[in-house]
């Protein structure tokens, strides 16, 4: 039997989700931008071998790079292999960048991969300018969550 993957609106499919960025953060704006990876490594995220704990986007000279993204090293390669958290630049045009720069500078927000897809063969990762939620947040959409819940069940059963 063949897994069904999730898939995008245009036929993309996801290869990785940061759930806990979603947890972490109240999300602001996303936008989509490439990734510049090696070949070893678009191998490893085509077989879904991504860990993107604790990753973020910072801007250095006016470029974009992603750092703390784990990706598996290939078990199929020799020596050529590349190394599993190095930094990787983001591909984006350079009036996107000076607005991230802009916004993560004087609003204090933070730029953090959502998911890494694949869309029309190129891996692109969903960024995400997010402010971070309090203690008193997280238990307010937990509650929330749980309301909807007990709600959707009351309706069900009546």
């Amino acid at each position: 039997m063949e897994k069904k993957s999730k898939k995008l609106a245009d036929g993309g499919k996801f290869l990785a989700t940061n759930r806990k960025a979603f947890h972490d953060y109240a999300v602001i704006d996303k936008l989509e931008a490439g990734i510049q990876l090696l070949g070893t490594e678009v191998k490893s995220c085509r077989s879904r071998s991504i860990s993107m704990a604790d990753a973020y986007v910072k801007i250095i000279n006016g470029e974009a790079w992603l750092f703390n993204v784990h990706i598996a090293e290939y078990t199929h390669a020799n020596q050529f292999n590349h190394e599993p958290a190095r930094r990787r630049r983001l591909l984006l045009h350079k009036n996107e960048i000076l607005k991230i720069f802009q916004q993560t500078r004087e609003k204090g927000l933070t730029v953090v991969p959502l998911k890494f897809y694949l869309s029309k063969g190129l891996v692109k990762v969903e960024l995400g300018l997010c402010k971070g939620k309090t203690f008193s947040d997280k238990r307010e959409v937990l509650r929330r969550r749980q309301d909807d819940l007990d709600t959707r069940k009351a309706i069900k059963y009546n």
